[in-house]
This record gives structure tokens, sequence and C-alpha cells, in this order.
């Protein structure tokens, strides 16, 4: 074994220590020692649970000693998203009024995670609120990219991103509204799935999460990060299905139908400007699937730009009804998203109602599209990552201009409520990491697995790495 163990895969991991090859002492102690040495810098993790991994550790070494039936995640090291409940510890949202917001019990996703095996090591940093395409917040501070210190590490689970690209933990747990895995799985260089609606469930304690307003119910789900394909469907495998605190959630088997190896990987992008690192992304992951057999179609989804426009105007109807109550507790750069949403979608506007039949009709479409088309290539983003602060400009044309080449490929599968897998392909001739999405039917989370380890094959993993200071 010639790799530190802070450097192999979840799945990597799971194999070394069923084979006694290594302990899940060892494991657990790998990913402390490497949290000390590298977050200092990266602040990704905002809480260490260092005693209790230990603990976890030694009983799941005494239990294989013993002859024990294990999870098949058994010793896996794992993070938490701030905004997902691990319990016994704060969940804060990244607002200093929520510091002392003890769980009671773990998110659902979280327990089964937990009942796999896996050993939660540390809590992550996100922005107020899951609220802003950056992670910073006046609680905790800014969380930095390993690749770039003057990039974003983006969000909303960027602590989770940063961690694991730099090895701090193989996999962690994030949630998605608006692009909340894959974009910080963009911008860090690693992988995530944003899963179809209810096939997580998802709901913490806090009241807020008792008063989730319907965008939220309709979009916001929560998603598998890691550094490769494999350890993003180990952890669906253990966390799919139904439960009742979660009235959205589902249960459907992870494998379905056998489908057509068919892909479309459109040339004709909706949307301007789009930066030449996009096509790049997609290209590369159309070469890949062409190479192993697979049918690349060049076709371009139905109305990109209209699922982006209704995905604001969800969230439009949303915040007004909010924007009192979290003015008195987010800091001004915290709520600048949803501000300037509410500019950008005022509520009022288009009927509620006209938007829900909007939306039902766009599902419908798209439903269409991808039985012809199992799987469909896009960019992650439009752009690269920007600069930390670059959101907050008061210039509500960059504001616009920054979300169009974030949001219109990344929303098309929240407000459709379709899965969606990104990974990175490489990076550009300055280092910064390409991303590349897969998005399929509802439930077929296994189809953009498919086609991601497919590219993965000849675009291998290019995390962890030592984070760039300088």
């Amino acid at each position: 074994m010639t790799d530190p163990l802070w450097q192999r895969t979840g799945t990597e991991l799971a194999s070394l220590m069923a084979s006694v090859d290594v302990s899940a002492r060892e494991v657990i102690e790998a990913h402390l020692e490497r949290i000390d040495e590298v977050n200092g810098w990266l602040n990704a993790a905002v809480l260490v649970t260092a005693d209790e991994a230990r603990a976890a550790a030694d009983a799941t070494d005494r239990a294989r000693a013993a002859g024990e039936t294990l999870g098949p995640l058994a010793g896996v090291p794992f993070t938490v998203k701030d905004g997902l409940d691990l319990a016994g510890h704060p969940t804060t949202y990244g607002i200093p009024t929520f510091a002392d917001n003890v769980a009671p019990v773990d998110d659902p996703t979280i327990g089964r995670l937990r009942s796999a095996g896996a050993i939660p090591i540390a809590k992550t940093n996100q922005p107020e609120m899951a609220m802003r395409l950056a992670t910073d917040n006046p609680l905790f501070g800014l969380t930095r990219n390993p690749w770039h210190p003057d990039r974003t590490a983006s969000g909303s689970s960027g602590g989770d991103a940063s961690a694991i690209a730099s090895g701090m933990t193989p996999m962690g747990m994030g949630s998605d509204l608006g692009g909340s895995v894959r974009n910080p799985a963009y911008a860090c260089g690693i992988a995530a799935t944003k899963t179809s609606l209810g096939r997580l469930p998802v709901h913490g304690t806090s009241p807020r999460a008792s008063e989730a307003l319907l965008g939220r119910q309709l979009m916001a789900v929560a998603g598998p990060m890691a550094r490769s394909v494999a350890d993003l469907e180990a952890m669906l495998r253990v966390t799919v299905g139904r439960h009742p605190r979660d009235p959205r959630s589902v249960d459907v088997p992870h494998d379905g139908r056998n489908f057509i190896r068919r892909a479309a990987v459109p040339t004709d992008l909706p949307g301007e400007p789009i930066h030449p690192d996009a096509r790049e992304a997609v290209r590369r992951a159309g070469e890949a699937l062409a190479a192993a057999g697979w049918d690349v179609v060049d076709a371009t989804p139905p109305e990109m730009e209209r699922c982006y426009d209704v995905w604001g105007r969800l969230l439009g109807e949303d915040f007004p009804m909010t924007m009192e109550a979290l003015s008195a507790v987010m800091s001004d750069d915290g709520a600048h998203l949803i501000r300037s949403s509410m500019a950008f979608w005022p509520a009022g506007e288009v009927a509620p109602q006209e938007v829900h039949i909007e939306r039902h009709r766009l599902a419908r479409q798209w439903a269409l599209f991808l039985d012809d088309f199992p799987v469909l290539v896009l960019p992650t983003w439009y752009q690269p990552p920007f600069g930390h602060h670059d959101d907050l400009s008061d210039d509500l044309t960059v504001v616009r201009a920054l979300y169009d080449g974030v949001f219109t490929p990344i929303t098309p599968a929240n407000v459709l409520g379709l899965p969606a897998t990104q990974i990175p392909i490489g990076c550009n001739a300055d280092g910064v990491p390409l991303g590349v999405q897969f998005m399929a039917d509802r439930h077929r989370e296994d189809r953009t697995l498919a086609a991601a380890a497919v590219v993965e094959a000849a675009h291998p993993p290019i995390t962890p790495i030592d984070p760039v200071q300088d």
C-alpha cells in the first residue's frame, strides 16, 4: 500500500478495512491528521468530531474482530453539511443566532449512512441559510477552494467540496436547491449527485425545517459528494428510500430498467455567454461516451432558459414571505441572493398558478426528451469559478450575468425534480477544473452514474490535492 489513506476513495477504504489490511482507527486517524494539516487554510470543516469518530472506529474494529456482520461503508469517514442535522451537534446554518441550535437526532440520510457503518468526522461550512453561491458567513468565515486561493469554493455545500478535494474526507452529504452540491463540486473538482425529488429523505429538527416554503418543498434535495462515481453510488445505495419524516420521499429501487446507451450531447447550448471551457467539457464527455460505444447525438433539451425562469419565479414567490424574518438574523451579504432574486423575479408578476402549470408543461417536455435520450450531457456551469465576492456586486446587471452563467445549465434538474451527476473532466490550461453534468429522467440516478463512470474512466479523478496557497 503506497498511497496515504487520506488519498483513497471511500469504497477503496471499505475494501481495505474489510480485508483487515488497515483498521478503522487507522483510517480515522489519517483523516484527522489531514484535517489538522490543511483545514487551517481552507476552513472547510467547522466542527471536528474527533473523539466520537475515534470511538466509533474502535467499536467498528471490535465488531469486525468478533466476526460481526458490518455495513458496506463500515469505518469510512464522511462529513456533514452544516445545514443537515448531526445528533448532538449544532445545526447553525452559518448564522451566529443559531450557534447553539443542537440537533437531537440525525437527519434521516445521515442516520442511514451511520447505519451502513460510515463515521461522521466533521461538519462543514456553508453560506448563511445556504443562500449564496459562495461559502462564507459571519459565524465561521470564508471557505477556500483548494485549487486557487482567489476563486470561490462555491456553495452552498462548499465546505464539503473543499474538504473532499483536499483529502480531509473521502465523502460527504450536502443538499441542492439550486446546484448546491454540483456548484461546489464543479468549482473544487470533485463528483456529486443531485438526487431526484423524493429519492433521499431530508428533514431537520429546527422550526425552519418544519416550515419549508413551496419552492423548497418542490426542489430541495440531499445529494452525495465524493471523489469517484463508485463512492456516489455506494452512498446512494444505503440512503435511498421512504422515511416518514419526509412525506416527499418514495421507495424506488436504485437500479432501474435497462436502457439504450444513447446520450444527447448538444453543441447548440441555450443562453449566453458560454465560456470555451464549458464547450470543451461537453466535447470531452461526448468523445468518451462515443469511444465506449454509446450513441452520441447532437440534440438540445427543450426550453432550458424557460426552466431557469420558472425556478426563479418559484423562489421569487417564496422569498418575500421569509425576508423579514431572515433579515433579523442574516447579514447583508448573506441576504444578497434573496434580494437579487426578488428583483429579478418579482412576486406577483406572474400568477403563481401559472408558474405551476408551466412547470408541469416543462416536466412533460423533458420526460419525452429523456425517453428518446436516456442521458443528457451539459456543462455544469457556463463560466469558470468566480472570485470570492463577485456575487455580491451592487450592480444587478453584473449579478444577473453571473447568475445566468451558473443557473442556466444548473436549474432544470431542480425545477423538474431530475437527477444530475457532476464530475470533473480534467483542467484547463490555467489549472482550473472543468466540469460536466449528466441528467436523466426522475429516479434514474443509475443512468447518470453509468454515463459518469464511462467518462470518469477516460478522465480519471483529479483530487485529492494539496491546497494551493499563493
